[in-house]
């Protein structure tokens, strides 16, 4: 909707009437001045004209001429009901039996939280392990999963409904069109990337974000944090319920990460062993330790045998485990009392068993080490100084020499990095 025009010129009663187009229903007829831009999908019912296709070819001319009555413009995406099914799929990770609950009055008036912050919520029922009929319920969701309700219940034909967004529910058929879509002419035009041809459900729609969430910096924090605060996968109903959806959500969250470290650690050593060194405080205890595997690996059988993963993995275990990855750094926690941001935490921190993300300094940490694939965080952090460093005027001399201090140390990471795995410039 982003790429449509504002305002639309529909058909009423033979005369134009200049509307919004978030008020354009289904069945309106609208008008098309010559060089203006379609603001709904629809296929062309008379006349001769040329319109803006450049929001969805791409292209820089500003008008093309309009196909014969009974086609689609080009660049046309699949919508209707399916759609708008699969996007809620998606964007909400209801269930199937979830989505046929959705209303036309589904979507509640949205809550100001704050400045900047909004709280979205679609009304419902929650069908799987309750009475029979389900029980009321509220989702919160983001933006996009919100105004897609609101498409849904525009294009809800309004004399066959029965007061459901959806009159009958398909995943596969709508989801395959807009595969289709996506992999075919119209979406290598837009640049769209092309969506890997596998099978795909509902479930494995709610699971790719544990998937995704474990992988990031912070790993299990970040995933809690994102269902405290956005909630896209669950309820606020049965989030919490021992055995729930959350529960279990977390449950994968977590072997996720635990599985994504291993191969970190993995791969860490597989660098030591073809001479990409890290580099940082911790870095020479984390050589040490690597060193003690490639003996251990050497004394455990014949010589001129390759070693597996597995054996390697078993050696790597417990490193693995206290490993905590970080945006711009490994954070290597095996000795509490070793981490400098529990130090700096003082009192607050006793009895920590997990690093202070917040109070990390990376470049001070004895058990922090920076690799090549922090590089690029280094980088941008030690450019923003540069451009804060240039703009600070004379009389704020402080700040000035503080961005100085951290601007060399993070260019001392950065050639640190250079020299003992060969990035750079």
């Amino acid at each position: 909707m982003d790429l449509a025009p504002p305002r639309a010129l529909v058909l009423r009663d033979g005369e134009a009437v200049d509307v919004a187009t978030s008020d354009v229903a289904v069945g309106d007829l609208l008008l098309v001045r010559p060089g203006a831009k379609i603001a709904a999908d629809g296929v062309v019912e008379e006349g001769e004209s040329e319109v803006d296709e450049s929001t969805v070819t791409g292209e820089m001319r500003g008008a093309a001429p309009v196909p014969s009555p009974g086609t689609a413009p080009t660049g046309t995406i699949p919508a209707g009901a399916g759609s708008s099914t699969s996007a809620l799929a998606a964007l909400t990770g209801m269930r199937k039996s979830e989505l046929a609950e959705l209303t036309d009055g589904c979507r509640l008036p949205p809550e100001q939280l704050g400045e900047g912050r909004v709280r979205y919520r679609l009304k419902g029922k929650v069908i799987k392990g309750r009475k029979p009929g389900g029980e009321h319920d509220q989702w919160v969701t983001i933006k996009q999963a919100y105004d897609t309700a609101g498409v849904a219940a525009s294009l809800a034909d309004p004399v066959k409904s029965d007061g459901h967004l959806f009159k009958s529910l398909s995943f596969f058929t709508p989801y395959e069109w807009f595969l289709t879509w996506v992999n075919g002419s119209d979406g290598r035009r837009l640049g769209l990337a092309p969506i890997p041809e596998v099978p795909v459900s509902l479930r494995m729609l709610r699971r790719t974000l544990a998937v995704e969430m474990a992988h990031r910096p912070g790993g299990l924090l970040a995933a809690k944090i994102h269902l405290k605060h956005i909630s896209v996968v669950t309820t606020e109903g049965y989030a919490d319920r021992p055995g729930g959806a959350q529960s279990m959500l977390m449950a994968e969250f977590g072997q996720e990460e635990r599985e994504h470290k291993m191969r970190v650690a993995l791969d860490a050593f597989h660098d030591y062993r073809n001479g990409i060194r890290p580099a940082g405080p911790g870095a020479s205890d984390l050589l040490d330790f690597f060193a003690f595997v490639d003996e251990q690996l050497d004394s455990s059988g014949a010589p001129n045998i390759k070693r597996s993963d597995q054996e390697v993995t078993n050696l790597l275990a417990k490193r693995a485990k206290a490993l905590h990855l970080g945006p711009a750094n490994y954070c290597w926690f095996l000795d509490p009392s070793k981490a400098l941001c529990l130090k700096l935490a003082g009192t607050h921190a006793r009895g920590a068993t997990e690093p202070l993300i917040g109070m990390c300094d990376s470049a001070r940490c004895p058990q922090a080490t920076h690799h090549a694939g922090h590089r690029p965080v280094w980088a941008a952090s030690a450019d923003s100084k540069k451009v804060f460093i240039a703009t600070i005027g004379r009389e704020q001399r402080t700040e000035k020499t503080r961005l100085r201090t951290e601007l060399a140390r993070d260019e001392r990471v950065l050639a640190e990095i250079d020299a003992l795995s060969g990035t750079g410039a």
